[in-house]
């Protein structure tokens, strides 16, 4: 189970690993906590949008539909409404009923249903800091640990159907510094224009501190798979803009993998991995019996 903020993300996060699990016949569900509404046309080929939540949240269905196939997942709308991005000094507050501003128990509920319903050995979301600072993204993280906990303990969201013990949390480390100055430096020795260069000067001024990376994920025969189900979101992915700035043949030499790192474990782990499944292959794993 992959759990993200917004329509799109679950593309630029992970997208390749999701593809290779697919392919080797793992059951894959990504959940979008929101709908995406008050997201910007990101895409300048795209065009106009008419106005309204309603019509941009029409429109990213559409989208993560296409995207869904392209990876071929299945996919559940967790159903709140995007808080937006916050701009202004000073900040300006989030909208009344949006995502971020739930409680955390009403924001989780429906998760913890969903996991316990759907049954996953492993889940994966985002850091505490939300990767980035975006309200939903942060809120993603906090009701994503708080149904990797709650989902196990017959006490909490009793009206949330039997428990389910999900062996392995993670947290995508998607783009880590490493990951950006290895291709930055590749794009340079290849006399290739690098989209990356203020990027690692801005992280390396400020001291930016890297999250541990205990896992990589060789994925890189579904770096394709990944680009299609970015371009399905085609009112977000500019398809000549940040995400296909490197060619695919020197990303798959350079950095083949993807990066995660592993934030909980209710089984003995063996660092550093190169599988998410790591220590569950042996398929003896119950989380309703681990849990009661």
């Amino acid at each position: 189970m992959a759990v993200h903020a917004h329509p799109d993300d679950e593309s630029s996060k992970g997208a390749a690993t999701t593809a290779r699990y697919v392919a080797e016949g793992v059951e894959v569900l990504v959940v979008s906590c929101t709908g995406g509404e008050r997201g910007d046309v990101l895409n300048p080929q795209f065009g106009a949008v008419e106005p309204g939540l309603e019509a941009m949240a029409a429109l990213r269905r559409t989208e993560m539909a296409a995207a869904a196939r392209a990876l071929g997942v299945r996919h559940h709308w967790l159903g709140f409404v995007d808080s937006g991005l916050p701009e202004g000094d000073p900040l300006p507050p989030l909208p009344d009923g949006c995502f971020a501003v739930q409680p955390l128990e009403a924001a989780a509920a429906p998760l913890v249903e969903l996991v316990r319903r759907f049954r996953p050995h492993v889940m994966t979301t985002y850091d505490p800091s939300g990767g980035y600072p975006h309200p939903d993204h942060v809120r993603c993280h906090e009701v994503s640990v708080e149904a990797f906990e709650a989902a196990a303990d017959p006490a909490r969201y009793p009206q949330a159907g039997p428990v389910w013990e999900v062996a392995k949390l993670y947290y995508d480390r998607g783009f880590s510094l490493a990951k950006i100055r290895a291709l930055h430096e590749a794009c340079l020795a290849a006399g290739l224009p690098s989209a990356f260069g203020e990027w690692v000067e801005s992280r390396e001024a400020r001291g930016f501190a890297e999250r541990t990376v205990t896992t990589r994920i060789e994925c890189a025969d579904w770096f394709g798979v990944r680009d299609e189900a970015l371009r399905a979101h085609a009112s977000q992915v500019d398809p000549d803009g940040f995400f296909f700035a490197v060619p695919r043949d020197l990303e798959a030499r350079v950095w083949p993998y993807e990066e995660f790192e592993l934030a909980a474990s209710r089984l003995p782990v063996d660092l550093p991995e190169d599988d998410l499944f790591a220590g569950l292959r042996t398929g003896d794993w119950d989380g309703t019996e681990v849990a009661e």
